[in-house]
């Protein structure tokens, strides 16, 4: 029986290629812990995220080729995830910890962005990944309510915030520091300041991912947190209605003179099914989110239908892909989330893929 040998292991597996990075998962290093006993092969593939929506096609690519080789008996994969860390800019500071920070942003109020910012952490949580959510809307903080943790207070470590934790989310919110119905009063430069505390004063430990819900508009917190962090990030939710288009394009724009990435569109209340009769309604109109994508040539991440179990499951503080795993709506969530993870994988891999494509 011929013996099976490394290079034989890693020249099969050249053949299994990541479909966003364009790259086989050898050249990606995504091999990790290579061991051969006899004929018994056994290897690790270690992804850029948890969420990846091809992880088992990878998985049964990578066996099926090692299997393929003379001298193989059995092989053993086992899957695995580390999200890069995001890029670096200049002078900004970092947030210890933090490998990557994405902003969920809107042109305007009212179009589910605080809903799709807390079930795109709920479901990155619940994939495996460490996820942080900084409620950014000083104004209007209602992340912790959609949590369940508004009764909720931080702790105090040496000087430092604990975040909460909710539904394996770390939270960090202004109502949970100023609670109660009383308004908060402040001016565009003590903004600034309470999202650099929020961001250096926060222990957040160690997270892929730091979801931060923007308040609508492209005001001082938008501009704050662009300035102060490398902003791995932004993902743009709109309805499918003009108004809410218009407002979203100006958001985009706003992202781009700051040089945010936008890492896509999510397309919330795209339509709503009568549970009754099954019928489909366009209430906000159709297809506005896609061809918004289409417009600017970003990615688009996927659409969301109208639902009383989002809007209950928010009211109760169990989002709905933990209260009503099994709805459409819960489903959709699970989609966006895969498809940051996978934006944010490719945004983050683009100056080592450079690299690669250099050595080639």
């Amino acid at each position: 029986m011929a013996q099976v040998t490394e290079a034989d292991v890693y020249g099969a597996l050249a053949q299994v290629k990541d479909p966003d990075l364009h790259k086989d998962i050898v050249r990606l290093g995504f091999i990790k812990d290579l061991r051969i006993e006899g004929g018994a092969v056994s290897f690790r593939v270690v992804l850029t995220t948890p969420a990846c929506p091809v992880r088992e096609q990878l998985q049964e690519q990578a066996r099926a080729v090692v299997a393929a080789l003379p001298g193989v008996t059995s092989v053993a994969v086992t899957m695995d995830a580390e999200v890069p860390k995001g890029r670096g800019l200049g002078e900004k500071l970092t947030v210890p910890g933090v490998r990557n920070i994405v902003a969920v942003s809107s042109g305007k109020g009212g179009v589910g962005k605080s809903t799709v910012a807390v079930n795109l952490a709920v479901s990155l949580a619940r994939d495996g990944a460490r996820v942080g959510l900084l409620d950014a809307d000083v104004y209007g903080p209602n992340v912790p309510l959609m949590l369940g943790a508004s009764h909720a207070r931080p702790s105090v470590n040496v000087n430092k915030l604990v975040p909460i934790e909710a539904h394996g989310v770390r939270l960090m919110s202004m109502a949970v520091l100023k609670p109660g119905d009383e308004p908060m009063i402040v001016r565009g430069p003590i903004l600034h300041g309470l999202v650099r505390q929020f961001l250096q004063d926060v222990e957040w430990g160690e997270l892929d991912y730091l979801i931060v819900d923007m308040p609508p508009g492209t005001g001082d917190v938008q501009l704050s947190l662009a300035q102060l962090v490398p902003v791995q990030g932004a993902v743009l939710v709109t309805t499918p209605q003009e108004v809410a288009l218009a407002d979203v394009r100006r958001a985009l724009r706003m992202f781009e003179t700051v040089n945010v990435p936008v890492l896509g569109v999510v397309e919330n209340m795209s339509y709503f099914v009568a549970p009754d009769t099954g019928t489909r309604y366009n209430i906000f109109g159709e297809g506005g989110g896609r061809r918004l994508s289409e417009e600017y040539g970003v990615p688009y991440l996927g659409e969301v239908p109208l639902g009383q179990e989002v809007r209950e499951g928010g009211d109760k503080g169990l989002p709905v892909v933990v209260g009503d795993p099994a709805s459409t709506q819960a489903e959709a969530f699970r989609r966006v989330a895969e498809e940051v993870a996978r934006q944010i994988s490719i945004e983050a891999m683009k100056p080592e893929l450079v690299v690669l494509g250099k050595k080639a």
